[in-house]
């Protein structure tokens, strides 16, 4: 497809009200758009979103609008690429910064989204997805798949906030994004992060097997760090020190459409990534870090957000000589597999 194809101003103006008026659009006049050469046209841009910013417009938005009034308190992290009325990230990850004061409640409802939620500060929180209560920490990722029962409280005295990443621009684009209301959950005392605190062992079911799509719900920061660190310290030579946040079951990715991690820079260790198809987040949870994509370059303090699009090269660089960096890493690698478009290009 080399040779330039005809406009749309050069159809007779008639012909084109008589297609139009038939529900009827000629391809070729945009058929470079749909399939450009090469490299897929990317509207998602590196953007950065310093924590520093967001929390005092967060807090003052916990002035302003009661739970009641607002059910989810939160700041949208919106890609200038995509447009900030269309409130999403990548093509198929919203960001969201979600804050919950001392004695509120959020109330129970499901979607067909699936979301994630990084716990970015504060303690005493909680959520409770499918009768699971899940205790809220710093760093800790906790998972309210599709269709599953969920809510937020707080019983602690401080702000907590954490970040949430979902699938929503891809539902809401297949037309199949909705959400039903309900009651309190009644607890359950099972917890997944203890039934699955080991890795290679699972529990063995002998008179039934368990049927839940979503064995583990919670995984706790500090199960996580303590991984990472031991896998640094028994591969010195590994260049990337990186965990998959993965069903303990199957072995597959936690949740079906997003791809969630967490990775590991050494004392001024710089890692330069590979090209691939898919969008990334990168949120620090610990340390002192430095982006560099697309040209601009992002100095990352604590909680701070960027999201890099696809096809584009990832360099990170830990800023400190003494103490690692940990950062949690979302992606849209599992949907790019199951369509068979994801790609790593040298």
């Amino acid at each position: 497809m080399t040779a330039e194809l005809g406009r749309i101003e050069d159809l007779p103006a008639d012909y084109v009200d008589e297609l139009r008026s038939r529900n009827l659009v000629p391809l070729w006049p945009s058929l470079r758009a749909l399939l450009p050469p090469a490299r897929p046209k990317v509207n998602t841009q590196a953007t950065h979103w310093p924590y520093a910013a967001i929390r005092p417009l967060l807090m003052r938005a916990g002035e302003l609008t009661p739970i009641e009034k607002a059910e989810r308190r939160v700041l949208v992290l919106a890609n200038p690429g995509h447009g900030l009325d269309k409130m999403q990230a990548s093509a198929a990850m919203y960001l969201g910064m979600q804050l919950l004061l001392p004695g509120e409640w959020a109330p129970s409802h499901r979607h067909t989204p699936n979301a994630v939620r990084m716990v970015v500060e504060g303690e005493g929180a909680w959520s409770t997805v499918d009768g699971e209560k899940c205790v809220m920490k710093r760093g800790d990722l906790i998972l309210t798949p599709t269709g599953l029962w969920h809510e937020h409280g707080h019983d602690g005295d401080e702000p907590v906030v954490w970040l949430d990443v979902l699938d929503l621009p891809l539902v809401y684009y297949m037309e199949a994004s909705y959400h039903v209301d309900g009651g309190r959950q009644q607890v359950r005392p099972a917890h997944g992060e203890r039934a699955y605190a080991r890795g290679g062992l699972v529990p063995t079911p002998v008179f039934e097997r368990s049927r839940k799509a979503y064995p583990m719900l919670r995984y706790p920061w500090a199960d996580a760090r303590a991984a990472l660190q031991s896998l640094a310290d028994d591969q010195p030579e590994l260049e990337a020190v990186q965990i998959t946040y993965a069903n303990p079951e199957t072995g597959a990715p936690c949740e079906n459409i997003l791809g969630f991690y967490a990775l590991m820079l050494r004392p001024g260790q710089s890692l330069q990534l590979p090209v691939r198809s898919p969008a990334m987040v990168f949120h620090l949870i610990e340390g002192a870090a430095e982006l560099q994509n697309e040209g601009q370059t992002f100095t990352l303090a604590e909680a701070d957000t960027c999201c890099a699009p696809g096809y584009s090269a990832v360099g990170l660089r830990n800023r400190s000589s003494s103490e690692p960096a940990f950062l949690f890493i979302a992606d849209e690698t599992p949907l790019h597999q199951k369509l068979g478009v994801f790609e790593i290009r040298n």
